[in-house]
């Protein structure tokens, strides 16, 4: 069996290392053993928990043909030492060949922009070392996608400065073109790529919160947002976990933000609508029509402040 990766480094005729064992590219060799000693158990088939005869013959093709190789070459100070410089001086040929570098995940692109664009790569190897073996039959997407964050580390070690936002092109226009181009409303946001690094932070998020641990599955949402402010899911998801947290005030805050950024999110609707439930209150779908009595008059107010709900959660009425 032969695995083939097209992505990031890959592209390049290179063999990524780090990607295959998902270690920083400045990782120790410490760190780097510690990393193949974990996804060795996960492989080897004394330690595997494959339950099909499939799987198991994949793990062991994983183990042999990447994982072990990778760790030979990184483990060993001399071979370290040169396949660095290989990548140092790929990183530098990449910046002055940069018009021809494609992108194509939005962590990635991300990366590319971002400021802080160490600590952002750090944190994202980190994560995705953590599920990275889970699912045998998606190693290698995630090793590409590994591969392209290592790629862009390069090459921003290197000197290059990438624009702010890197928009893809435009597809051909099907129909003419409206002539009133303020009344043309924008498209709807696009659904989080099955390989961006917030996939991984909900799936995760969402074992956990299987198990009730909520602390430990906000945390998870709270560091994909950091990467992915505009992700709907992630809004939808943490604040979901406000809710069962009963922290309404912040649940609602992010199911807003989901529906704000896309307004079929499921999980965010009906997060409003049970916050709804619990509070009383009625969905804003226009102005409540005053009461009046049969003559036309007003009537006062008599709840003393908007009723009981009206007193905790909005104060008097106008």
């Amino acid at each position: 069996m032969s695995f083939k990766i097209e992505r990031g480094l890959f592209r390049y005729d290179f063999i990524d290392h780090h990607a295959i064992l998902c270690v920083s590219v400045d990782a120790d060799v410490k760190d780097i053993r510690k990393r193949y000693l974990k996804i060795a158990r996960r492989l080897h088939p004394d330690s595997c928990e494959a339950q099909s005869s499939a799987e198991k013959h994949l793990a062991g093709e994983l183990l042999s043909k990447l994982v072990n190789p990778s760790y030979e070459k990184l483990s060993q100070d001399k071979n370290r030492a040169e396949y660095l410089l290989v990548m140092s001086q790929m990183g530098k040929r990449l910046v002055q060949e940069s018009a021809s570098v494609e992108l194509t995940t939005d962590l990635a692109k991300q990366l590319a922009s971002t400021p802080n664009f160490e600590q952002i790569y750090k944190n994202a190897i980190a994560k995705i070392a953590e599920t990275q073996y889970d699912s045998l039959q998606k190693v290698q997407q995630i090793i590409g996608l590994v591969s392209e964050l290592n790629l862009v580390y390069l090459m921003r070690t290197s000197g290059k400065t990438f624009a702010a936002s890197q928009p893809s092109a435009p597809p051909k226009a099907q129909t003419p073109p409206s002539t009133n181009n303020a009344s043309v409303p924008p498209p709807p946001p696009s659904p989080p790529k099955e390989d961006s690094a917030a996939t991984h932070y909900i799936r995760r998020a969402q074992e956990l919160m299987a198990k009730n641990q909520l602390a430990q599955a906000r945390v998870e949402l709270q560091d994909a947002l950091k990467l992915e402010p505009s992700n709907s899911r992630c809004h939808s998801s943490i604040g979901l976990v406000y809710l069962k947290q009963n922290q309404i005030t912040m649940a609602k805050v992010h199911f807003d933000r989901a529906l704000q950024l896309d307004p079929k999110d499921q999980t965010a609707s009906d997060g409003k609508r049970k916050i709804e439930q619990m509070t009383g209150q009625k969905p804003t779908h226009g102005t409540k029509p005053t009461a009046t009595s049969h003559h036309g008059a007003k009537q006062p107010d008599k709840s003393g402040g908007g009723g009981l709900f009206g007193g905790l959660f909005g104060g008097k009425k106008k």
